[in-house]
């Protein structure tokens, strides 16, 4: 039995809305489609019809014109068929374009621009039947059926009131003249038109945000499909480890070219190397400017030396240096003491090499804090 973790009573996460999109699925009304295409068409063709009625007269005009050079030249007769289909098609194809415009005007306007293939893939699964019943049964075709079924009532309904309240003047339109009867029809197909096209509208403003509300309930996740994609964005912690050691190895082995500035160079004395540089002028503390364990604690050293970098022996002090100090970085405020120690040594040791003072002795033992040592264990007994 599933627990409640695996309910999908989450709404979508932002990149499985992405993939949704990028599959192609989208919300889309098709009352608002169909909505566009009657409306849009009803109004473009009525913006159009004085001009094309102008133009279907006059084209009628010359077709039905005929004379003995009809007679003498029989191929005339293939011309005006031809001119007449070109005019056609010259009231035609723009009423088309326009309809096509404001349809794609409003699938964009319903659920946005979506390039994908995959929904006209070959998919086999969709000859199942058990996966045909189930979607027949879903929530989706449900609310399809009701939608379908109430459109056809409404419709029904109105059309049986329209025709119902005319059905006497319908009869008299024989006995009117043909303008007379063309000007009422077009007058009653106007208004049937437009209480088909408000009928179409109600519905489209329902079906709009049911479409996003339905589009969000198919994508909502469960708590582990969450978890599942987080892990997957973000990277294995393992492999994010390894990635993060690796980086921080390039970059100490990047650092061994600044060893040649560095005052002086702390070691383990082969396992850590930790170069420092400071200088009151610039910097409030000093900086740790490269770093590194074995073979990269070893290059530094030899830069050093190569440089004429002072080398000093300091286990514990380099220890610290290497856990708690990045490169570029300032010191830790807690090795103030132990790395001032060093560098006082260090700048007598340059001045007496120099000539500008004694030798001084052995290097003292830096103050390092034993908690900022990474080897250093505290006794049982002191614990207790």
């Amino acid at each position: 039995m599933e627990s409640s973790s695996q309910d999908k009573n989450l709404p979508a996460t932002a990149q499985r809305l992405k993939k949704a999109r990028d599959d192609g699925q989208v919300p889309r009304s098709k009352d608002l489609s169909n909505l566009a295409v009657l409306g849009g068409g009803a109004l473009i063709l009525m913006a159009l019809l004085p001009l094309g009625f102008g133009r279907l007269l006059t084209a009628l005009q010359s077709q039905l014109r005929f004379d003995h050079q009809m007679l003498l030249q029989p191929q005339l007769v293939l011309e005006r068929l031809t001119d007449g289909v070109g005019q056609g098609l010259l009231l035609i194809l723009p009423l088309g374009l326009l309809v096509l415009a404001v349809a794609l005007g409003a699938i964009l306007a319903s659920g946005g621009w979506a390039l994908s293939t995959k929904p006209i893939t070959p998919d086999l699964t969709r000859l199942s039947p058990l996966a045909g019943i189930g979607r027949l049964f879903s929530r989706q075709q449900l609310v399809d059926t009701a939608k379908l079924a109430g459109i056809t009532a409404v419709i029904g309904v109105v059309a049986w009131q329209f025709i119902a309240g005319h059905v006497d003047a319908f009869s008299t339109l024989l006995m009117r003249p043909l303008e007379g009867a063309l000007g009422q029809l077009g007058a009653w197909m106007s208004t049937g038109v437009g209480l088909l096209l408000l009928v179409v509208t109600f519905f489209a403003l329902i079906d709009v945000p049911m479409q996003k509300f339905l589009h969000a309930h198919r994508l909502r996740m469960s708590l582990e499909e969450v978890k599942r994609e987080h892990k997957e964005s973000e990277g294995d912690p393992h492999v994010k480890a390894q990635r993060r050691a690796r980086q921080r190895e390039l970059a100490q082995g990047n650092s061994v070219n600044a060893v040649p500035r560095a005052d002086l160079v702390v070691m383990n004395p082969t396992h850590y190397a930790v170069a420092i540089r400071y200088d009151d002028a610039s910097m409030n503390a000093p900086r740790v400017i490269a770093k590194g364990a074995d073979l990269i604690a070893l290059r530094i050293r030899d830069v050093a030396k190569a440089s004429n970098v002072p080398v000093l022996q300091s286990p514990m002090l380099a220890r610290a240096l290497y856990a708690h100090a990045e490169i570029d970085d300032e010191i830790p405020s807690a090795l103030y003491t132990a790395v001032a120690q060093v560098l006082a040594y260090v700048y007598q040791l340059k001045a007496a090499l120099k000539g500008q003072g004694a030798m001084p002795g052995e290097m003292p033992t830096p103050q390092v804090p034993p908690e900022l040592d990474p080897h250093w264990k505290p006794q049982a007994g002191a614990a207790a």
